[in-house]
């Protein structure tokens, strides 16, 4: 029985469709994230070890390689790219990894030359030190409706927020920050405090709204729905709540608007949720509906995929078909939505 979290109630059906196997993606090893720049036809995955590769005219080449950049382990190595807005005029992306020896969040940009990357572009935009702990990195780059580059780190890891960066507002991990990275100098605003370690967070492309999925401590995962246009500081809670339930009573807040999530989704059921994306692909059944899944559910049960739709205020869950280890979802430059796991990449299908 799939548990009635907050005001969701049960769809009368899982919608119709398929998981297709990219098998020219086969190839790709420890994949951690998929994205393709608006409008481009080419599939570029990101491998947790340093590599980031494109798929091109059916074939497979790397397109960057940070692997001499990157500390790989755990929750270590290269977590994510984004691609500019304005990609097609001025070739720039994004990427977002830790740093070998360091183990500090680096942001950098690149510049691409058809489907290689010069390294001779690169530019630092951010450090943020994160030596006590190899976990907790966040790793998520999303350009937003405000054509800034948004990134979620983490809380700096070890157990239960110890150093208390998530609700210390000098600090940039546990948060949700935003860069424009369309000035010569610029230093990164915060938008939302209270993170544990948001792993993954998207924008609907039909209307601009935040999804984040936040990875909870021993009891809750959590989904918050956030309208990323809405003035004002947010605070998701981590350090004094676990989701919606208290965790730390000694823990203040540290201030901005209090925000709940719209869904959460207990242990041993999920244990390490993954965030995907509102589907708005060419399978018409899914319209909608915001995908979301676990990398490690504990409850004996195997990997599931779970649909939520803000709309109608329903969810469902579906177990038949779902690849274990799934680390993230991705969208392709047309919008098309792809599950991204350990035992291959597949993309939803009618």
């Amino acid at each position: 029985m799939i548990p009635v979290e907050h005001a969701y109630a049960l769809a009368p059906s899982v919608p119709p469709f398929h998981l297709r196997r990219v098998t020219a993606l086969d190839a790709a090893r420890g994949p951690v994230f998929l994205a393709a720049p608006r409008g481009d036809e080419r599939l570029f995955v990101v491998e947790q070890q340093g590599r980031i590769l494109v798929l091109s005219g059916g074939r497979l080449t790397t397109f960057l390689d940070l692997t001499s950049d990157v500390q790989l382990g755990g929750e270590q190595g290269l977590l994510s790219v984004a691609f500019h807005p304005r990609f097609a005029e001025n070739h720039r992306l994004f990427v977002y990894y830790t740093a070998r020896r360091t183990g500090a969040i680096v942001v950098d940009e690149l510049v691409a030359n058809g489907d290689t990357v010069d390294l001779s572009t690169r530019r630092r935009w951010l450090v943020i030190p994160h030596a006590d702990a190899a976990n907790h990195d966040g790793g998520q780059l999303q350009f937003g409706p405000d054509g800034r580059l948004w990134l979620g780190t983490g809380d700096g890891g070890l157990a239960g927020d110890v150093l208390g960066h998530a609700q210390d507002r000098r600090s940039l991990l546990g948060k949700i920050l935003r860069l424009n990275v369309d000035t010569r100098a610029t230093a990164p605003v915060t938008w939302a405090i209270g993170a544990r370690n948001p792993w993954r967070f998207s924008f609907d492309r039909a209307t601009g709204t935040l999804w984040i999925a936040d990875v909870g401590q021993n009891a809750w995962e959590e989904i918050d729905r956030l309208d990323p246009r809405r003035p004002g500081l947010v605070n998701l809670g981590w350090g004094r709540y676990e989701g919606r339930h208290l965790y730390n009573r000694r823990r203040r807040l540290g201030g901005g608007r209090l925000t709940w999530p719209v869904a959460e989704v207990a242990h041993p059921h999920s244990e390490a949720i993954i965030g995907g994306y509102v589907y708005r692909g060419s399978v018409k059944a899914l319209a909608g509906w915001y995908l979301y899944s676990d990398n490690q559910p504990g409850d004996g049960n195997g990997p599931w995929l779970r649909g939520m739709r803000a709309a109608t205020h329903e969810m469902w869950e579906r177990h038949a078909g779902i690849p274990v280890g799934v680390t993230s979802f991705g969208e392709d430059g047309s919008g098309e939505v792809y599950l991204v796991s350990t035992s291959g990449i597949f993309q939803f299908v009618p």
